[in-house]
């Protein structure tokens, strides 16, 4: 076998690559042929096949192809990515205008005639999980209501990953949420009583897979850098919701959804003492310097609750986008 020409290889120079959404990033990926010093050697046309792999690994979804002069994007990633093709062994993919949805496992495969050989890169987003119960209280969202519950707040479902990563960076939380992958987890830092006991060891808990349509829990979402300003309005007098709502728009913005209150937090270090209304009917403010009156013990979102609308008064964060 070794004597029947060359073996093909890829390679990927680096398995992980790290960037925000909105960003351009690189996902590496070269060719070689093993017993000769040339790349592209071959007598047979490259072809060149990109897919994103799933937590199903049945399952992967096309990304992009190319075969000589013909390419073709697929899906959501039409128009955002292209070969890097900076030398003939080059099949590096460049992604543009990064989505929250690209997070995730890409696989690099060259096939040249009979042989083909492939890598995998992750593709990571700076960002920030949160977990999320709707105002009917908690445990009250099936797997599809709580992808489009994180979609309504600037964010998507986590992954396993995130929330892993989440839990490493001190998230303690104990309710059951979903996961990406349809399983339902919870990250404890501190055990105690009502969270699988005091003697148990810190982790991520795994309730394991439930039933998508008919099992209920909470949802663990995540959102990165968003492109515009996120505030909190100055107003002469405190609000109704829909007073609120209506000030944002005067001002040439929209009332804020959660996603961005814990973006502006997480990743900009945003603090403000004012309980606020945000778009799902919560209230909230964000706390990076904790302080007496201002959450003591711990950097947090603070999270007031789901008031009545028509007779409670807030203040209001708005969220303005740049185009």
């Amino acid at each position: 076998l070794e004597e029947n020409g060359p073996h093909l290889l890829v390679v990927a120079e680096q398995t992980k690559v790290f960037t925000h959404r909105g960003g351009n990033v690189t996902l590496p990926c070269k060719f070689y042929h093993e017993h000769t010093s040339t790349a592209g050697l071959g007598t047979h046309k490259i072809r060149v096949k990109w897919t994103k792999l799933t937590s199903d690994y049945l399952k992967e979804v096309e990304v992009f192809v190319a075969m000589g002069h013909h390419k073709k994007s697929y899906g959501n990633y039409q128009g955002r990515v292209f070969l890097k093709e900076t030398s003939k062994n080059d099949a590096s993919l460049i992604i543009t205008d990064i989505m929250l949805e690209d997070y995730g496992q890409y696989k690099c495969e060259v096939i040249e005639g009979l042989e083909d050989d492939t890598a995998v890169v992750t593709l990571d987003l700076e960002g920030v999980v949160f977990p999320y119960s709707p105002r009917l209280g908690r445990y009250n969202l099936n797997f599809h209501e709580a992808q489009q519950t994180c979609q309504d707040q600037d964010a998507v479902i986590a992954a396993f990953d995130q929330l892993y990563n989440a839990w490493q960076g001190g998230l303690n939380w104990c309710n059951a949420g979903w996961l990406s992958d349809g399983s339902v987890q919870y990250p404890i830092t501190k055990p105690r009583e009502p969270c699988g006991g005091r003697n148990t060891m810190p982790g991520v808990r795994n309730y394991g897979f439930w039933d998508k349509d008919k099992s209920r829990y909470d949802v663990f979402c995540f959102t990165s850098n968003f492109n515009g300003r996120f505030y909190y309005l100055i107003h002469p007098t405190k609000l109704t919701y829909d007073e609120a709502v209506q000030a944002c728009l005067k001002d040439g913005a929209q009332i804020a959804k959660v996603g961005q209150i814990f973006a502006a937090w997480k990743l900009l270090g945003y603090d403000r003492c004012d309980a606020g209304w945000l778009a799902d009917g919560s209230v909230r403010y964000p706390i990076s310097r904790p302080r007496k009156r201002c959450s003591p013990n711990e950097a947090a979102v603070r999270f007031v609750g789901f008031p009545d609308k028509k007779h409670k008064l807030y203040g209001v964060y708005c969220f303005r986008a740049y185009n």
